[in-house]
């Protein structure tokens, strides 16, 4: 399968459980969904079906609906176990084996990334004001956050980043799902209305106030004590690229109760796994709402492990990352320098 192409995936499960998560997982990661029954309604859909994989989680004896998928001509997909409860860490890494399957077969699903248009956007309204209490003392930042992006996460962080003054002590690296053709575009589409300092990250860098440090895609970054950015010589984990539940882990583990996140729009659950880690850590996770996201899976997923302290649109989301800055203010956190 060409890169550009809508992929259509059809589904077949022992039950309409199983229909519905194996659909869930496809959608969820931006794939096409052609077909979706079970293996007792296989008959009628096979003659009208146009899809281009089959994944079929059907039991052992099921022999006429396997030798039916294979006269279709299209892959077919066999082995996929029962899908775990919802709801749980289970879940999360069935749904992502299903997605490696996918992704192995046809290849990633065709996404356009929206960085075109969102270069023609007309200016924002102002910024939020900086509070007087919250004017950065020092150029190194009292939180680090992260933000989670994927599928119309673009727009949400820039959307985030016009609302939110620059002059605020924070600093943030950005883990967006991206093809790393157009990473070196990120940085002018997203800084083009605001103060914000944007560039992708690399050795050297160090997490300073008013600036968005880009995960780089092909490699994992990890952080010093003293907030500089640490590139390894190992791609990053999983299926994802980058990983934000790597970022989410290192952040927290680097920066405890300094830390936090703001998950956007985007495919999939990436980043459910080690929220809460973030969460048990001292940090807090704002989520984007369903209803302002392009796509909802990932805020979803974070929400369903309970960690999300508040869901907005990306301008409130702004508003509460000033809120959260000064009641640390307030009960007495220095502005500066993040500890281990």
């Amino acid at each position: 399968m060409s890169r550009g192409q809508q992929v259509s995936v059809g589904v077949v499960g022992q039950d309409q459980d199983q229909v519905q998560a194996l659909s869930h997982a496809v959608v969820s990661h931006g794939y096409g969904l052609g077909v979706a029954c079970t293996g007792a309604d296989l008959a009628a859909h096979v003659p009208q079906a146009r899809v281009d994989v089959w994944m079929a989680n059907l039991p052992d004896d099921a022999d006429d609906d396997i030798d039916l998928l294979l006269t279709t001509g299209s892959p077919v997909l066999f082995g996929i176990e029962k899908a775990p409860s919802l709801n749980t860490i289970e879940r999360i890494i069935w749904e992502r084996r299903v997605y490696l399957k996918l992704r192995n077969t046809v290849g990633e699903p065709a996404l356009d990334s929206g960085l075109d248009e969102l270069d023609q956007t007309p200016p924002p309204a102002q910024p939020l004001a900086v509070p007087a209490s919250l004017h950065a003392a020092a150029s190194t930042p009292c939180l680090v956050g992260v933000l989670a992006a994927s599928l119309g996460g673009p727009a949400a962080v820039k959307a985030f980043l016009d609302r939110l003054p620059a002059e605020l002590p924070i600093s943030f690296i950005l883990a967006q799902h991206i093809d790393k053709r157009m990473l070196s575009v990120l940085p002018h589409v997203l800084g083009r209305h605001n103060a914000w300092q944007i560039k992708v990250a690399e050795a050297g860098d160090v997490l300073t106030q008013g600036q968005v440090f880009i995960a780089p895609v092909e490699q994992e970054i990890d952080f010093s004590a003293q907030g500089e950015i640490l590139p390894l010589s190992r791609p990053w984990d999983g299926p994802y690229a980058p990983s934000i539940d790597q970022v989410l882990g290192n952040v927290a583990r680097r920066f405890g109760r300094r830390s936090m996140a703001v998950i956007f729009s985007g495919m999939g659950a990436d980043g459910s796994l080690t929220g809460p880690q973030l969460v048990e850590r001292g940090g807090v996770i704002f989520a984007q709402t369903a209803e302002s996201s392009a796509c909802s899976s990932q805020p979803d997923a974070m929400r369903a492990t309970g960690c999300v302290r508040a869901s907005g649109s990306p301008e409130a989301m702004a508003a509460w990352v000033l809120e959260h800055l000064q009641s640390l203010q307030q009960q007495g956190e220095a502005l500066g320098a993040p500890t281990a």
